[in-house]
C-alpha cells in the first residue's frame, strides 16, 4: 500500500500539529545522527519549537559549536553562498526573464497568425488595440520570413541548377550566296556563317526546312547593313 503524498501547509488544527511536529522532530534527529554515524560527517540539528523553552539539538552543544564555526569560517571563502534575500532576489529576476521571454514568444506567434491572415485577406487589416511594440514585432516577423524565403530560393537554385558541361563547337556550315549587292558578314574561313552564333543558326535551320520552295533568302540576324524585307 503506497503511502499517501503529504501537502506542504500549516496543520490547522492544534492537537494535529503537535503531534507531528513531536514525531518528525524525533524522525529528524534520528536521520542527523545516521548521516553523521554511517558518512563519517559532520553534521549537527537545531530544532526550536513552540512547545519548550529549550531548543532540541544532536549532537551536543559543544558538537554544534564546532560545526557552526566550520560553516561560519567557510562562508567567509565561499561566493556561491547566499542569504534568504539574495537568492529571492536571484529567482525574482530569473523568473522575470523567463517571462519576458513568453511574453516576446507569443507577440511573434500573434504577429505571424496576422501576417498570414493578411495575406489570405490580401489586405492589411491593423487592430485599434495594436501598439507601437506589435507594429515593430510585425516587422521584425516579415523581415525574418523574407530572410528565410531568399535563403531557400538559393538554396534550391544551386540544387537544381546543371553541372558545368564544356560547350561544343559546331564546324562552320556554308550557306547559300546572299542576294545581289548584300554582302554578308565574312568570318575570315571562307563561310559565311557561325555556327556558334544561335540567331544565325536558327536562320539556317529555317532555310533548310523550306526545302527549296521559297527562293527568297534570309538576312543573316545581327546586320544593321541589311535592307528589311
Amino acid at each position: 500500500m503506497s503511502r499517501r503524498k503529504v501537502q506542504l501547509t500549516l496543520i490547522a488544527n492544534n492537537s494535529d500539529r503537535k503531534a507531528s511536529f513531536i514525531k518528525r522532530k524525533k524522525s529528524l534527529l534520528k536521520k542527523t545522527e545516521e548521516i553523521s554515524t554511517l558518512c563519517g560527517v559532520e553534521a549537527c540539528t537545531i530544532v526550536y519549537g513552540p512547545y519548550g523553552p529549550e531548543a532540541d539539538v544532536w549532537i551536543s552543544k559543544s558538537g554544534v559549536q564546532n560545526v557552526v564555526e566550520r560553516f561560519r569560517n567557510t562562508c567567509e571563502h565561499n561566493k556561491k553562498m547566499a542569504t534568504q534575500e539574495s537568492f529571492l532576489s536571484e529567482r525574482i529576476a530569473k523568473g522575470r526573464e523567463k517571462m519576458k521571454k513568453h511574453v516576446r514568444s507569443n507577440q511573434e506567434k500573434e504577429m505571424t497568425m496576422f501576417m498570414f491572415q493578411c495575406l489570405k485577406n490580401g489586405r492589411v487589416e491593423l487592430h485599434n488595440n495594436m501598439t507601437t511594440d506589435d507594429l515593430n514585432v510585425l516587422s521584425s516577423v516579415i523581415e525574418n520570413k523574407l530572410r528565410d524565403i531568399n535563403i531557400r530560393m538559393e538554396t534550391v537554385n544551386v540544387t537544381e541548377m546543371p553541372p558545368n558541361q564544356p560547350q561544343m563547337e559546331l564546324p562552320a556550315l556554308p550557306v547559300a550566296a546572299a542576294p545581289e549587292g548584300i554582302t554578308p558578314p565574312n568570318h575570315g574561313d571562307g563561310t559565311y556563317m557561325n555556327a556558334n552564333d544561335p540567331l544565325q543558326s536558327q536562320w539556317f535551320m529555317e532555310l533548310l526546312n523550306d526545302n527549296g520552295e521559297d527562293e527568297t533568302i534570309k538576312p543573316s540576324f545581327g546586320d544593321p547593313n541589311l535592307p528589311p524585307l
